[in-house]
């Protein structure tokens, strides 16, 4: 029997191992060499072969024992470059952390996917301090979206280098964060599922900021099903009690404004073919205005964002000093928005975060929030580096609709809906109240079976 390991899912490849259709071994020089081959250089910034092999060679004495430690023992990921891992350099994706000393041990979170036997692959690249939506970087080069082969197109930021490495079969799975989007983007850019957490659900000391409050991390993965294992073995939880629900339980509200605005014509395509999938499955559907989404959206345009103010406080030594100069203008001139903002304007953000969460919750009454990922598939990368002003434009609305789950303190899911007429990925975002992971990705398991993305 001939598997392509290059496209199969975290959770199959270790049934493969209690098969014996492979092993541990074997398949982290598989990817290994991989990863070596592949043209695109700027995937992944260090490689930790050693740390790989070892612990892929005790993977498999487990298994030769008849005692694997979960459905992930032996299964290699690649780490966001935001991770500490011992030995080696946690770059941010900025230049000026290039020679930053190495990391004196692993982040928990590291630790405990090494609990659960995990292969650590090696660091990959990101939108520098991860304050992007887009995944370009002038310093250590831009991951090229795997899905054109023409034009070179964003992968998605801020974790570019997790989502390409997946998409590409570089690696099963990989772990990002997310502060405004930085799991769903890239992963609705790559045909990915990707997992956006609740504040505080995992552990993420160790792991380099943008926005002490904002930041969450999740994974990316080619199913559903290896996001629940993930984010299990993230807390250092030995199993999930996660099962697929029934959609006749699931009842969806559709917002009309804002979530559709500018939306190109393939993304709303299937979007909509996704819901009427759901739909013939037993989901119910509502569509409405939501007016919080609205004073949420004016709250920012008069006041600024938290992430802008807490990167810059935490940034300040850097951005006042003589490196300023050597961090890509595009993220400076956002964290310097944080210096800009009064007490007062965050205060108003942090009143409104307080004010229009519980009244989210009320609003959706037990449903899901569901709208496209992004408003539109991957952009071409040529015009973003020759017009800054696009750059931000365009970098705005790709955040625009993940961005609500993060100002308002929702768990989601991007989950593929299939390809445009461009052969581009194309995305839906269920969202739910902040820990209610367990609702959330057992619907996802229900959509993703019943078949939403039609690439399946």
């Amino acid at each position: 029997m001939t598997v392509d390991l290059s496209q199969i899912s975290a959770a199959a490849l270790g049934r493969l191992y209690l098969a014996g259709t492979t092993d541990p071994v074997a398949a982290t020089e598989f990817f290994l060499d991989r990863i070596r081959a592949c043209p695109d250089r700027t995937i992944f910034l260090a490689l930790t072969e050693e740390r790989a092999r070892r612990e892929a060679e005790a993977s498999l004495k487990r298994y030769r024992a008849g005692r694997p430690l979960g459905p992930l023992d032996g299964v290699p990921i690649a780490w966001k470059d935001l991770v500490d891992l011992e030995g080696t350099v946690t770059t941010a994706g900025a230049e000026v952390r290039r020679h930053a000393p190495l990391a004196a041990a692993d982040a928990p979170i590291a630790r405990h996917l090494a609990a659960a036997g995990m292969v650590s692959l090696g660091k990959v690249n990101l939108s520098e301090f991860a304050y992007s939506g887009l995944g370009l970087n002038p310093h250590y080069g831009t991951p090229l979206n795997p899905f054109d082969a023409e034009t070179p197109r964003a992968p998605g930021g801020s974790s570019s280098g997790s989502a390409v490495a997946v998409a590409r079969g570089l690696a099963p799975c990989a772990i990002g964060t997310d502060t405004g989007g930085s799991v769903r983007i890239p992963a609705a850019f790559n045909g990915l599922v990707g997992l956006k957490t609740s504040e505080g659900r995992i552990d993420k000391s160790g792991v380099f900021p943008l926005s002490q409050t904002l930041d969450t991390i999740g994974p990316l993965a080619r199913t559903v099903e290896d996001c629940l294992f993930l984010d299990a073995a993230l807390r250092g939880a030995v199993a999930t009690d996660i099962r697929r629900a029934d959609l006749s339980g699931l009842r969806l509200v559709v917002p009309e404004n804002i979530v559709f605005d500018q939306a190109e014509n393939g993304v709303v395509a299937n979007f909509e073919r996704a819901l009427s999938i759901l739909s013939a499955g037993g989901a119910r559907v509502e569509r409405r205005r939501i007016a919080i989404l609205d004073e949420m959206a004016a709250t920012g345009a008069a006041h600024g964002s938290l992430t802008a103010a807490e990167a810059y406080l935490f940034h300040r030594e850097l951005m006042e000093g003589p490196d300023a100069g050597r961090v890509d203008p595009r993220i400076t001139s956002r964290i310097i928005n944080g210096k800009k903002m009064s007490a007062v304007d965050l205060l108003a953000i942090q009143a409104m975060r307080a004010r229009l969460t519980p009244a989210l919750a009320a609003e959706l009454d037990g449903a899901l929030l569901a709208f496209p990922t992004v408003p539109h598939a991957a952009p071409e990368i040529a015009p973003l580096e020759a017009d800054v002003d696009l750059y931000h434009q365009i970098n705005l609305r790709t955040l625009r609709n993940t961005m609500i789950g993060n100002i308002l303190t929702t768990c989601g899911l991007a989950l593929p809906t299939g390809l445009d007429r461009r052969g581009l990925p194309t995305s839906l975002l269920l969202s739910a109240r902040a820990g209610d992971e367990a609702r959330l990705l057992g619907f996802g398991l229900a959509a993703e079976a019943a078949g939403i993305d039609q690439r399946s």
